[in-house]
């Protein structure tokens, strides 16, 4: 599989700039400069940015902090995927309801143009920055009209844009199921992107947001039946896909929730690694800091640079 260079190694800005309240201290101080120091310092060659629409509503400078980054990942010789995390009309998230985006012309084209806006200002860094359309489509009824979308989508990016990656993903949210399922890349620079949280049973054990799955038991690495074998399999029809398509593979997010033994997490990080490793598949960790996830976060002291030998 052709190595999607750049942007093998990276992890997530999760709630900085997307799935948080929008203030003023939140958007200018939860993630600064020196975190970007830190990152590479990891050995990463890049970050996933998750911004909302948010940002870009009134009363909030979207363009500026999504340029505060960039910069800043540039100064410190890191990458970017400017990820569109929710959208006017679309949220991944449960908890607040799909308002309309796969049929509303008005939502369509308010994406449309934040894509061109974002285009004009980063598509002749394409070594630099990527772009991933829209975060964790949820249900499989919506792939027609998405990849109809997404095709217009990339076609008006690329009049600013012509090489920069573009990342594609597929239903439930971004499962690694759906790849198969994606249309043929659009151009030679798009980019299959899946999610990978398997089993949910250990990644996820006592998640209150996870409502389609019983996840309250406690369940060990061991009991958990995830292993480099189990990867394997699950990921090879998307290896496949994209080995038949010629197309880029990349895993946006996949990580261990904080309820979890640090040890017992990094057995899981190992396992998924290998595998990564094996077929050349770029991968950003979720996440950073906090978010229930955070590699940052003291809890993982004990175990921070051996894992980070395994993002």
């Amino acid at each position: 599989m052709k190595p999607l260079i750049g942007f093998i190694k990276g992890v997530n800005l999760g709630g900085w700039l997307s799935q948080c309240d929008y203030s003023a201290e939140r958007l200018e101080r939860f993630i600064t400069e020196d975190d970007f120091k830190t990152i590479a310092s990891w050995g990463c060659d890049h970050v996933r940015l998750p911004i909302d629409y948010n940002i870009f509503e009134e009363g909030r400078d979207g363009f500026h902090c999504v340029l505060r980054a960039v910069i800043w990942a540039v100064k410190h010789g890191l990458g970017i995927i400017i990820d569109l995390h929710k959208t006017w009309g679309f949220s991944f998230d449960a908890g607040e309801r799909e308002n309309g985006f796969f049929d509303d012309a008005a939502c369509q084209e308010k994406f449309f143009a934040l894509w061109e806006n974002l285009a004009r200002c980063y598509g002749k860094y394409p070594q630099s920055v990527a772009f991933e359309l829209l975060n964790e489509v949820t249900d499989k009824d919506y792939m027609p009209k998405w990849m109809r979308i997404a095709q217009s989508a990339v076609t008006r990016i690329r009049a600013f844009a012509p090489e920069t990656k573009i990342l594609l993903g597929g239903y439930w949210n971004n499962s690694v199921e759906a790849v198969p399922d994606l249309s043929a890349p659009f151009d030679k620079n798009v980019v299959y992107n899946f999610h990978c949280y398997d089993p949910l049973s250990f990644t996820h054990q006592h998640a209150p947001w996870v409502r389609h799955q019983d996840v309250s038991k406690d369940v060990s690495y061991a009991q958990s039946g995830a292993s480099s074998e189990y990867f394997e399999a699950r990921f090879l029809p998307a290896i496949q896909k994209a080995d038949a398509e010629g197309a880029y593979l990349y895993c946006g997010e996949y990580g261990v929730i904080d309820r979890v033994d640090p040890r017992e997490a990094l057995e899981w990080y190992r396992a998924i690694h290998r595998v990564f490793e094996a077929h050349g598949i770029g991968r950003a960790a979720w996440s950073y800091r906090q978010m229930d996830f955070g590699i940052s976060d003291a809890r993982m002291d004990g175990v921070r640079d051996e894992l980070i030998k395994n993002l």
